[in-house]
């Protein structure tokens, strides 16, 4: 029996969120403190009492969900005993840092530069991003290949459901051409840009020359990261799959397959929400899902 832990992405964030952690754990106190310290701004004035809005907003997001995962992972003690790590997404730092490959503050350093840089990449290109619901993952890839302009496979969220992303013309044009060719439903997603497209390329540029500068360990269990699905443990090779992350698609679905595969039978969703949970569910039922934080 193995234990998988899972790290949530930018989505999951809620108003109130940490504030029962920090009511009741002097460590997550602590950390709350060291977080506001590091960012140079009170984010958890804006996760405790902030609106939904406030909360939308990549700049307080990002760290927001890491923070309160991270939080939650170091209140487990002893308690947090994984045999493999994985994160979607903005979710792939929370797993590094709890699993002892990224300081505390040097992860949070890096999740704001990441957020700050893709909000920077947003503000350039006219980009969108939209979820296609009841179509296989193959029938997808085929039906964007014939779409003109910047459109590809961003998340391999679970079986029948895959985000695209690029251009917001092209995302158009490929919405239509999906629901043409049998896709149930396309939902335009209310987020600020192209994420894990080539139109992320600048943000990348920014986060690689960040990463490169801070120091990495091996973490205590393998980390199966979003760009190749596959567990790794390598401090030099998970800094070139983070930098790749941003332009590259989210491989969430073939990443729990592989867990599975190598035994893993109870999941734990570190952090705030369970969007994870119900995407386990849709990849594969026979396995425990178990909430945390």
């Amino acid at each position: 029996m193995k234990r998988a832990y899972l790290f949530p992405g930018q989505g999951s964030q809620f108003p109130g969120m940490g504030k029962d952690l920090y009511d009741r754990y002097d460590e997550a106190k602590k950390l709350f403190g060291l977080a506001d310290e590091i960012l140079g701004f009170p984010l958890t004035e804006v996760m405790f009492y902030g609106t939904e809005e406030e909360l939308r907003r990549t700049k307080i997001t990002q760290p927001a969900i890491f923070v309160h995962s991270v939080i939650a992972a170091k209140v487990l003690g002893d308690d947090f005993r994984p045999d493999m790590l994985a994160g979607h997404s903005l979710g792939e730092f929370s797993a590094l840092t709890a699993g002892g490959a990224l300081s505390f503050e040097d992860g949070l350093q890096l999740v704001l530069k990441r957020a700050l840089a893709m909000q920077r990449a947003t503000e350039m290109t006219d980009s969108a991003m939209a979820a296609v619901l009841g179509m296989d993952d193959e029938t997808v890839e085929r039906v964007l290949q014939h779409v003109p302009g910047v459109v590809v496979p961003a998340n391999y969220n679970s079986p029948g459901q895959l985000v695209i992303s690029g251009e917001t013309e092209a995302v158009k044009i490929a919405a239509e051409k999906l629901k043409e060719a049998g896709a149930r439903r396309v939902v335009m997603l209310n987020v600020g840009g192209a994420f894990h497209s080539p139109l992320m390329e600048p943000a990348r540029k920014d986060l690689a020359d960040a990463i490169a500068k801070t120091p990495f360990t091996a973490p205590v269990a393998p980390v199966y990261q979003n760009v190749t699905a596959l567990p790794e443990t390598d401090p030099e090779k998970i800094k070139q799959n983070l930098i790749a992350q941003l332009t590259s698609p989210v491989k969430w679905t073939q990443s729990i397959r592989n867990m599975i595969k190598d035994g893993a039978t109870e999941f734990y969703e570190v952090g705030p929400g369970n969007v994870l949970l119900g995407l386990l569910r849709k990849i594969d039922r026979t396995v425990k899902g178990i909430k945390v934080g």
